[in-house]
């Protein structure tokens, strides 16, 4: 049996909840609808380029700043999610990893006071 949380072996797939599985599918399916809508816009610009309707130094500079805001949303979306399960979890009175790790040093510490206790009684 594991001491620490840290030491659980990682649950398999199938042995997560419902609810991992599918926020993880939902989670992969927007990794792969904005890998496409960059992919889109870039050649967007180029056909633009190519046409002469903007400078490629220009096209180059709207392709950085589009990464750049897609890069923004993303860690801004991402932020919003996890905020949202840590809610969800604390509604549900699940404790965190960090509520764990503190009962575990709470443990250890009164494990060791408990230890030498019995050392100067025995």
């Amino acid at each position: 049996m594991p001491t620490k949380a840290n030491d659980a072996k990682p649950a398999k797939e199938e042995e997560r909840s419902p609810l991992f599985a599918t926020a993880r599918k939902v989670l992969l399916a927007s990794v792969g609808a904005v890998a496409l809508a960059q992919d889109e816009m870039e050649e967007f610009v180029n056909r633009l380029v190519e046409r002469g309707e903007i400078a490629e130094r220009d096209g180059k500079n709207l392709v950085r700043e589009m990464v750049e805001r897609r890069k923004k949303g993303t860690q801004k979306a991402g932020d919003k999610v996890t905020q949202h399960v840590e809610e969800i979890l604390d509604r549900m009175n699940v404790p965190t990893k960090a509520d764990i790790e503190a009962l575990s040093e709470k443990i250890a510490a009164l494990s060791k006071k408990v230890d030498e206790l019995r050392k100067t009684q025995g």
